[in-house]
């Protein structure tokens, strides 16, 4: 099997396991800095499967680009206030999400 079959696959795969949650729900998972943001402009599928392949060099470079990392407090915040509902996928132990509802904030 191919590397792009295989890769292929995980994401099919990864795509019936994401779902859209609510923030409140996540709130265990933030505590413990297991939740990663991932930018709106990015596909999260494709995050996930790098994630999954231990892809290091993209994932720095994401991180770099700040498309990639931590939900910082007042993110976390803001999410809360309006218990943002954001698409995730978990990769063990990490929870990905993404808030694509347009709000923006700096």
């Amino acid at each position: 099997m191919s590397s792009s079959a295989s890769r292929d696959e995980l994401k099919a795969k990864l795509n019936l396991e994401t779902s859209r949650i609510h923030w409140h729900e996540l709130q265990t998972y933030f505590a413990r800095g297991h939740v990663v943001k991932v930018a709106p402009e990015l596909d999260l599928l494709e995050v996930a499967s790098e994630l999954a392949a231990d892809n290091k060099s993209r994932f720095e470079r994401w991180m770099e680009e700040g498309q990639v990392g931590e939900v910082t407090a007042d993110t976390g915040q803001a999410w809360y206030e309006r218990n943002a509902e954001l698409w995730a996928v978990v990769i063990a132990p990490w929870i990905l999400v993404q808030d694509r509802s347009g709000h923006v904030l700096h």
